[in-house]
């Protein structure tokens, strides 16, 4: 069974990270990232310039060791002439002595000469892991520009994302203020303003139509009046043509008769039976 602390050691921990996951700076995320970056490159870095100085430092060994190799050649060489000299003088000690002489450098020659066998062999192994070291460091180098590229990327995004949230922020704000009420808003007073001069228009339409009115009836009196006036005109025209005609006959009346003196008896016709019948009805209309 597992152990309760532990375990709610563990969640508490979690719901930790969680939340500090959650509501971490994105630029202090990113500059964790950015440092452990260079971090990583860093010591990938210190990685291949120990293997190259472990390189460089078998060089200079198998340098010295070759010297040493030379150095020893030529004393085991010298020693050996000596001891052929000494011999050849009959001098066996001394023969003896540079032999032996001669033996110490060769003895000496042949470590060295294992040596700069075994410093061959570490050499060329360093050398190959100097390569790598190499080759990785500059992918290192190639990987760590990328991860710049992106950081800054990454940093302009969360600029960008910030002022978006300031900007969201701000249109919030303007849509929560609300308008004065104790203050006419423009929309009113131009209601107000377009219905007064929609008023005065009215007015102004049925003044106009008044006048025009006024002005019709006025023409048509006077069109009225002008036909009654020649109405007038024309019927004393009538009147005094028939005035003429009436005074013509009783002046020719007052002349005597006619062609043969006979009185113009056609010229007042008596009256019939039936006129006078009619006019002595009682009802009949008198001549007035």
């Amino acid at each position: 069974m597992a152990n309760p602390f532990s375990k709610g050691w563990k969640y508490l921990m979690q719901s930790l990270d969680t939340t500090i996951e959650e509501n971490a700076d994105p630029k202090v995320q990113i500059q964790q990232a950015t440092e452990a970056a260079k971090k990583q490159h860093r010591e990938v870095t210190e990685s291949a310039a120990r293997i190259i100085g472990n390189r460089n430092k078998l060089e200079m060994t198998l340098n010295r060791l070759v010297k040493d190799q030379e150095k020893l050649q030529n004393n085991a060489r010298t020693a050996l002439q000596q001891a052929d000299k000494a011999s050849s003088e009959g001098d066996s000690a001394a023969a003896s002595e540079y032999t032996n002489t001669a033996e110490i450098f060769a003895t000496q020659l042949v470590t060295v000469e294992q040596e700069i066998e075994d410093t061959k062999t570490m050499h060329a192994q360093a050398t190959q892991a100097a390569e790598q070291a190499q080759q990785q460091q500059r992918q290192s180098e190639a990987r760590l520009k990328e991860q710049m590229g992106q950081i800054d990327q990454l940093r302009a995004q969360v600029d960008q994302a910030k002022m978006q949230e300031s900007s969201n922020q701000a249109l919030e704000s303007m849509q929560g203020i609300q308008a004065d009420d104790s203050v006419p808003t423009l929309d009113s007073v131009r209601d107000k303003i377009e219905a007064r001069y929609a008023t005065a228009l009215g007015a102004q339409e049925l003044t106009e139509n008044s006048v025009r009115g006024r002005m019709a009836e006025i023409e048509t009196s006077g069109q009225d009046m002008a036909a009654s006036s020649r109405l007038d005109q024309i019927r004393a025209e009538l009147a005094g043509g028939s005035a003429a005609g009436v005074t013509g006959e009783i002046t020719a009346g007052e002349d005597g008769t006619g062609e043969d003196g006979v009185e113009d008896a056609e010229a007042s016709p008596e009256p019939s039976s039936d006129d006078t019948s009619e006019a002595g009805k009682p009802g009949a209309p008198s001549g007035q």
